[in-house]
Parts: C-alpha cells; structure tokens; sequence
C-alpha cells in the first residue's frame, strides 16, 4: 500500500469498450480483459469504482425523436448502463474478485440501489464497486455519473479510459499533428472544449478538486503503472 499514489479511485470505461470488434453489443473476451486489469489493481491494494457507459447497447440521447420521448430514451440509456454492469460483475467474479453493483434505478432483483455510506463500506471490505444507471436522472450523462459518484465516495483519481492516449488539441485520428496535452486545467478544458468529458462533469471535479487522468485503455497495464505514480496520459486538475 505504501507504494500506491493512488488507494481509491474511480474509473470511468466506455460502453463501446466492451464491443470489441463487433459493431455492437459486449464481447465477453473483451470485457474479461478489461476486468482482468480491474483485478490487477485490486491485488495491489487499490479501492476500484467503476462506472461503465451504455453506448454499445444504446444511447438515449440518440435513441429520442418526435416519437420518444428525451426522458424515456435516457431512462433505456441507463438501463443498458446496467447490463454492462452485470457483464462486467460477472467477468470480475470469474476472476476471483469480490464485486458489487450499485444502481441509481431500484432494481433489486438484480442489483443494490446505490447507498454512499454503503458503498464506501465496500470498498472498505476490498469489493469493487460498480455504479450502474447513471446518475438516476435524464439529461445526465455518465460522465457526470462517474465524477458525481467520485466526489460522493472520496475518490483521489477519476481515471477515464478511451481509445487515444490521452487529451489531444485535435482528434488525433483525423488530425495526425494534433498536440498530446500531458496536463490542462479544467477551464482550459471546458474553454477549448476538447470533449474530454461533458462540460457539467469537469465542473464537478473542478469546484470539488478531484483530479481527472485521461488514459487508453488499450494500453496494457497503464492504469496499474498509473496508480503506482507513472506519468501516464493527460492529467486535468
């Protein structure tokens, strides 16, 4: 534990992460890799949230039209948030990994409904801890979800996995002379609107000072090396 810069952190993983290289849905080898690196951080000692988004399923933002309504489409959006939830609570658990599911809907059947003190307890008793249905409300999306939670749970990190290595000046896909921001403020962030996250949620991590670290997820390992206090990807504070 001495070794950790990081004891309790939050992390924040796409719902496309889980495709793989399908066009939709969750490939089970690709969510089992991912909860294999959730693992390695917990055999070190690392206190794990994670929030998982819905976008491999569906995204209510874009499901809404004249025929749907915005709060129904963004309710389905948080129940696909659960599914992978699930899918990843069980990948976890195949591991050996003691895991729980918090939901801000109220599905016990299949999941707690998500409780602060209870989840810090959780975490207290080495669980991950994973927060499912967004925030509980429409017009939020599950990056305010991952920096509410954070902030709720006193988390030292928001980590947010995505595809590049970090913040660039431009996509780095479309743009290959796009500059790697090894750190930015949060209003620099919120002002270039770079779509690191969604501007309510920089808000959030900035007026409550939880530090946000963007990373690639595809980066084997990186976020282990990053707990440990490698300088890896773009930081924000």
């Amino acid at each position: 534990m001495s070794e950790l810069t990081y004891k309790r952190i939050l992390l924040k993983l796409s719902g496309e992460a889980f495709m793989g290289d399908s066009a939709g849905g969750i490939d089970g080898n690709t969510v089992l890799r991912l909860a294999e690196e959730v693992k390695q951080l917990c055999d070190i000692g690392v206190q794990v949230g994670l929030v998982i988004g819905g976008g491999n399923i569906l995204r209510g933002s874009e499901v809404a039209s004249d025929v749907m309504n915005r709060v129904t489409s963004d309710h389905m959006g948080m129940l696909a948030t659960v599914i992978n939830a699930l899918a990843m609570q069980d990948s976890l658990e195949s591991l050996g990994q003691d895991v729980r599911v918090m939901s801000a809907l109220q599905i016990n059947q299949v999941c707690e409904s998500f409780k602060r003190r209870r989840a810090v307890r959780h975490f207290e008793k080495g669980r991950v801890v994973i927060f499912a249905a967004g925030t509980g409300n429409p017009f939020f999306t599950t990056d305010s979800a991952a920096s509410l939670r954070g902030i709720e749970v006193e988390a030292e990190l928001l980590i947010k996995a995505t595809k590049v290595d970090g913040i660039f000046s431009d996509d780095p896909v479309k743009n290959p002379d796009a500059t790697l921001y090894s750190r930015i403020s949060f209003d620099e962030a919120i002002d270039q609107r770079l779509n690191v996250m969604d501007a309510t949620a920089l808000v959030l991590c900035r007026d409550h000072k939880l530090p946000l670290r963007v990373v690639n997820i595809f980066d084997k390992g990186a976020i282990k090396r990053l707990v440990m206090g490698d300088d890896i990807g773009t930081l924000v504070e």
